[in-house]
């Protein structure tokens, strides 16, 4: 008997000491998101919308996983809190899409219109206050009509995230052709990690309200180590310091854009006589501007970024079984070179081998 009781005492000193460790991992996180807020919004030297949306998204989630860490560890909690902390996810969708907006529009501003789709989260927020346990006693109706409202949160939330991720998905697609800088290659790292964050989140909380077997507490223990991740990534990729402004068209851009398609799309760089000076001219800009724009956005100088296209077409020539009837000379001259010797000399630079290996090794 007395065995028994030491074990059971040990199983309640273990079980109370894992309550403790769940409720410190689940507020740690809670508390880092405050914080990283609070910098956001008065720390920060840079006052900026988009740092402003991303501090209301962490407060707001703040709400939300506050009341599941007081309804896990808490007893008895009030219906009024429980169904409050439910509302602010319909806050934190809007919100979510907003910020996509403000990293991926140059001088993105909230108008009047906006704020229309914060309506859902104030009918229910509102709703909450009048919620009261004797309202759940033998009363289906209004258990049906609860019951809706929370998947209709959920649900509501879900497709926050996935008007975000096509948001971000539109960006890339808008831009593929176009060279990143490594602003807006940050921005779309980020954007797609806080997206995967809240798929995340979302999920553990889903699967808890249709899987009991799901614990509750997984829900604020996923979010603690997403929102300490982010953070780090965010101050590794710099992100509080950049906008929707790094996407602003700039006149270097779209003289590289122009470059590209007369070099590229138009086949330009087929014609042997092709120098810096005729393809200048042809832009009408000073062969010093187009110099510096195509080393700063091709990384290559003129010469090696006109080779590169004229390599590849020779790859594709060297890898068809129909082209082997063609020497490599005729090939040469066919794709702008103006002797087999500069062809050789440029192939062998790029590939790291001459053409007549490449088509033996092929």
């Amino acid at each position: 008997m007395i065995l028994v009781n030491i074990h059971k005492f040990e199983e309640n000193i273990l079980l109370s000491f894992l309550e403790i460790l769940l409720i410190i991992i689940s507020s740690a996180g809670l508390l880092h998101g405050v914080l990283f807020a609070f910098y956001l919004g008065f720390f920060k030297k840079k006052k900026v919308l988009t740092n402003l949306l991303l501090g209301l998204i962490l407060i707001f989630m703040a709400f939300r996983i506050g009341k599941s860490v007081m309804m896990n560890f808490g007893d008895d909690l009030e219906p009024v809190f429980i169904f409050a902390g439910l509302a602010f996810l319909l806050l934190i969708g809007p919100l979510l899409r907003w910020y996509l907006l403000g990293m991926l529009r140059p001088n993105f501003k909230l108008t009047k219109s906006y704020f229309v789709e914060l309506t859902p989260f104030f009918l229910v927020f509102i709703m909450s206050f009048f919620i009261t346990k004797e309202l759940f006693e033998n009363n289906k109706i209004v258990i049906i009509i609860l019951s809706s409202v929370l998947l209709f949160i959920y649900l509501h939330f879900a497709f926050y995230i996935g008007v975000s991720w096509k948001l971000l998905k539109n960006k890339k697609k808008e831009l593929e052709k176009e060279r990143k800088t490594k602003s807006q290659k940050a921005i779309f790292d980020w954007l797609k990690l806080v997206i995967i964050g809240f798929v995340i989140i979302w999920i553990s909380y889903f699967l808890n309200l249709i899987e009991d077997s799901v614990p509750y507490i997984i829900g604020p223990i996923m979010y603690s180590i997403i929102i300490y991740f982010l953070s780090y990534k965010a101050f590794e990729l710099k992100i509080t310091e950049i906008d929707g402004n790094v996407f602003k068209p700039n006149d270097n851009l779209i003289l590289f854009n122009r470059i590209s398609k007369l070099i590229i799309d138009d086949g330009l760089y087929f014609e042997s006589d092709l120098t810096l000076s005729k393809l200048s001219n042809l832009l009408g800009e000073s062969t010093q501007n187009v110099s510096l724009i195509i080393n700063q956005y091709a990384k290559r100088n003129f010469n090696d970024f006109i080779n590169y296209y004229r390599i590849q077409e020779a790859k594709k020539m060297l890898l068809d079984p129909s082209n082997e009837k063609f020497t490599i000379s005729s090939i040469a001259f066919d794709i702008g070179f103006g002797s087999l010797s500069s062809f050789n000399s440029a192939f062998k630079k790029l590939e790291g081998t001459t053409p007549s290996s490449f088509r033996k090794n092929k």
